[in-house]
């Protein structure tokens, strides 16, 4: 069995400054390929999803982007592990992950077209609002209410639990925080959709969803990807330190979520859900 990955690589790097030169040691983010199968009680095998991602927390990711995309909820799942197939040089085994259902393997076209793919960003999911629609309903307005001043320290909070990034400068983050500004949990990817799919897993295997009473903040933009898992997961406030895209901005007032961005220091645009920022 080969040695497991770690979220972070050393390797020598040549560092100039001004007229000096030196060699010193360097951490950088590591980037490994994973892939997620899907095994049926009846045998069905199916891979539906290769990311780019950084190794920890894998069986999270797993759990959080199938739940993202609609395609097994918690309940769904009967394991998750590492794979063993014979078909696998060892090299790969901590880069697989074997989700066993205890329902058969989901059969849509759009898994062949979609999700086997490699991006740094993490893997996209439905590519229009209409397909959305088709299995999410609209966040119910609850009572959850949000100063100012409790949006304004998100930032500082997520960036002092970012730990893999204070060694690297290479990480996107994403945090979970409760009504109260608490930090529930956090992760590190570097593609900002794992970061998520990960958080989303992490709630979903401890039975924590819907999360309709929590506020997700993530360290880039906020995009569609990161608004439907955001929706998938009953999370009614996303948070992002830079700007949202035009289709996130949709989705968060069809769907009835409050969409902040450009959130750094004391300043923010709210794009939607305003009715949930009080003062």
């Amino acid at each position: 069995m080969s040695e497991r990955p770690g979220p972070t690589t050393r390797i020598r790097v040549t560092e100039l400054s001004g007229p000096s030169v030196r060699q010193r040691r360097d951490d950088l983010a590591t980037e490994e390929p994973l892939e997620i199968r899907l095994t049926a009680p009846d045998g069905t095998r199916r891979t539906v999803a290769i990311t780019m991602r950084t190794p920890g927390h894998d069986f999270e990711l797993a759990a959080g982007f199938l739940h993202g995309e609609g395609l097994a909820r918690h309940g769904d799942i009967a394991s998750i592990a590492y794979c063993t197939d014979e078909d696998l040089p060892p090299e790969a085994r901590y880069n697989t992950v074997t989700v066993r259902l205890r329902v058969p393997v989901p059969e849509l076209p759009a898994l062949d077209r979609h999700f086997l793919t490699s991006s740094a960003c993490g893997v996209c999911g439905s590519a229009s609002l209409d397909a959305l629609r088709d299995r999410c309903a609209p966040v119910p307005s609850g009572s959850l209410k949000l100063t100012p001043d409790l949006l304004y320290g998100l930032p500082d909070a997520l960036r002092a639990a970012q730990g893999v990034f204070g060694k690297t400068g290479g990480l996107h983050a994403a945090g979970l925080f409760s009504s109260d500004g608490a930090l529930a949990a956090v992760r590190e990817d570097v593609g900002r959709h794992n970061a998520v799919d990960k958080l989303v897993g992490w709630s979903s295997m401890a039975g924590r969803l819907p999360l309709s009473e929590h506020v997700l903040m993530v360290s880039g933009r906020a995009s569609y990807e990161i608004m439907q898992k955001a929706l998938a997961a009953g999370i009614p406030v996303v948070c992002a330190v830079s700007a949202p895209s035009s289709l996130a901005v949709e989705l968060a007032r069809e769907f009835g979520l409050t969409l902040v961005g450009f959130l750094r220091g004391e300043r923010c645009n709210v794009y939607a859900g305003a009715e949930r920022i009080t003062g």
